[in-house]
Order: C-alpha cells, then structure tokens, then sequence
C-alpha cells in the first residue's frame, strides 16, 4: 500500500491509544506483515524526533520523545492548571451538592465530558465512589468525602448552604448581576451571555454552590504555587 506508514501515524495519532496490528491489518485489507515491517521502519526513522513510536504487546502508539520531558511541563503544565481548576470545581460542586450522582448526570449539568476531573477528584480523595445506581448498566455514583470537608474547612456536609439560603443569595445574585465572587478573567473560555434572573432555580442554585466553593477553594489553597489538588 503507497504511503502505508503515513497512514499508520494518522491512525495513531487519531487514536492516542494503542491499536493492535491485526485490526489496521483487517480493516486497511492488507497483510499483517506488512503493517509490522512499516512500524519495523517507523520505529527507527522516529527514534529522534519529538514524536516517537512505541511497540508493545503487537499493539503501536504514538508518544513524546522523554528527553523533552521537562520542556514539555514548563509549557502545558500551567496552561492545564489555568484550565482546569475550574473544570475541577465545577464537578466538585456538582457532586457535593447533587451527590449521589453518576458520570453522566454531571456531564448533563456541566454539558462537556468530565472523565479527568473526575479522575483527578477521586485520585486526591476528594470524592469516592458510594454505589451504583440501580438502573440500566448500574453506573457508579459518587459523593464526596472527609477530604473534601477538610479542604474546604466545613464540619460537615451540613454546613453546606441550605435551600432557603440559597434561595436568599438567588436574590441578591438577581438583583447583583455584576456580583461574583471569584474572578475567571485569566481563563480564556467563551460562554453564554445569559441574564442570569432567567435561569431555573437549580441552575442558579449550582451557581451559587460553584461561587462558595470557588471562593473557599482559592483562599485556602490559590496562594500558593502547589498543584491545584494539594493539601
């Protein structure tokens, strides 16, 4: 096949995961031989470059070249933590207020995929898994923990605002639209421009949650320059 170890990095660099030699050999109707003699040659024409290609268990996949490792954090580590202190927040919100909850329903509020942050919740403790919802595929349901007290100093989930209090900073958000109490104008994100008295209740409820949080989180843990999870 001409240009058979081009297509082989598209493939790769597509998937970002490991893809077996017997399915590009199936799917591109070409012998299994040949794609293992293509990634023979691609394996040493890339063992220099920035990219290279790593072989295992008959399987291929793309990766950084390591001696670039620390180059490669200098650049993306900060704009990751810019990016996704927020995205992070936003689930720990999510669940410490709709909690039981599963996967999907955060992503439904939220309306993007929140696979990492939730990894990075539950890799620092911060939330857990409770149980599985007794529905079609039982998905897991997560809560928060005592990490999550501890890192955002409440006694107990208690002492998160209630409904009438929420209700009364609805008010004041109604009649405040300017008020916010943590600052996104470094984050270059576009979103709507909603009068936010036109919102559900829940909505503004998940919005006022985010704030508290956003607003205890930075105080206590923004002043320094630890990842955005440390204790």
């Amino acid at each position: 096949m001409d240009n058979l170890k081009e297509i082989l990095k598209a493939i790769l660099f597509v998937s970002g995961d490991g893809v077996m030699f017997s399915d590009i050999a199936e799917k591109l109707e070409i012998d299994i031989e040949e794609v293992k003699i293509a990634f023979a040659e691609l394996l040493e024409e890339m063992k220099d470059d920035g990219i290279q290609l790593i072989v295992y268990n008959e399987k291929a996949q793309l990766s950084t070249n390591p001696n670039y490792s620390e180059q490669i954090s200098a650049v993306l580590n900060p704009i990751r933590e810019k990016n996704l202190t927020r995205a992070v927040l936003d689930v720990c919100a999510i669940v410490a207020y709709k909690q039981p909850i599963t996967r999907l329903e955060i992503e439904h509020v939220r309306g993007v995929n929140s696979d990492y942050s939730i990894s990075s919740l539950l890799e620092n403790g911060i939330i857990t898994v409770v149980g599985r919802k007794d529905t079609i595929g039982k998905p897991l349901l997560f809560g928060t923990t005592d990490v999550f007290l501890k890192k955002f100093d409440l006694q107990s989930l208690d002492e998160l605002p209630d409904y009438e209090s929420l209700l009364e900073r609805i008010d004041v958000l109604k009649n405040t639209l300017s008020n916010k109490m943590f600052d996104y104008s470094d984050i270059e994100e576009k979103e709507e421009e909603n009068n936010i008295s036109d919102k559900p209740i829940d909505e503004l409820e998940e919005e006022i949650l985010k704030e508290i949080l956003n607003d205890s989180y930075k105080t206590r843990y923004f002043n320094n320059d630890d990842d955005i999870l440390s204790s």
